[in-house]
């Protein structure tokens, strides 16, 4: 893939999980615009501190992971790695459109580490101001998240650290509208998102994207890489 092409993926694999943002960071974003003084800052001031610090930490964790391109300088590695980077963006797929929730157990693995970050989250709230809001996000950015996961998995297959870090970036950005607006249009906005139809069609769209990533040339089946 070029470097546009995994950039504008990203970028919509963020728009698309949307849904999926809401049930994991739609409530603390709503805390955030919620929990200010209202007299001296603008709700819309602090939720972008916030999704700035989310996207940072995805930023972050792209570079980190995309460092280790040493562990896919093989081909057969590097097979593998977008193989398994496809079938768990397919089972996000399936999550987003709630057709199946296995990927649930994904998640969970990521508690182990969310355990010793969320007591320093709670200690940020309420939010008062702009680098207090950007704190929270910071951290808020690690947590444990399927989509996050297979996204980050995703991109490291690009085998380049800056390359993996642009890409995880992009994906932030795709989830800041609906983060943004779930924080200044709470209601009116799970409505949209949490409708059943544009669950699937999120959920169709994200499959789509996994059978994308998967090499079929490579893995010596009969379809278009």
């Amino acid at each position: 893939m070029t470097e546009q092409v995994s950039a504008l993926t990203a970028l919509l694999l963020g728009l698309l999980g949307s849904a999926h943002c809401l049930g994991m960071c739609g409530g603390i974003s709503s805390a955030v615009a919620m929990g200010i003084d209202r007299k001296n800052q603008h709700p819309a001031l602090l939720l972008l501190g916030f999704n700035l610090g989310r996207i940072t930490s995805y930023t972050i964790a792209g570079a980190l992971l995309g460092s280790l391109g040493w562990l896919i300088s093989s081909p057969t590695t590097a097979i593998l790695l977008r193989t398994f980077a496809g079938v768990i963006l397919i089972l996000m797929g399936l999550y987003v459109a709630q057709i199946w929730r296995g990927l649930a157990l994904i998640e969970k693995q990521g508690n182990h580490l969310w355990r010793h970050i969320q007591p320093l989250s709670r200690r940020l709230l309420p939010v008062s101001n702009p680098l207090q809001a950007l704190a929270l996000g910071g951290l808020w950015g690690w947590l444990p998240c399927g989509l996050v996961y297979s996204t980050l998995i995703w991109s490291a297959t690009a085998g380049d650290w800056k390359v993996s870090a642009m890409m995880m970036a992009c994906f932030g950005l795709g989830t800041v509208p609906a983060m943004l607006a779930t924080g200044l249009l709470a209601n009116q906005v799970q409505a949209l998102l949490k409708n059943k139809k544009a669950q699937t069609v999120a959920g169709l769209l994200i499959i789509l994207f996994g059978l994308y990533t998967i090499p079929w040339r490579g893995l010596g089946l009969p379809f278009i890489d």
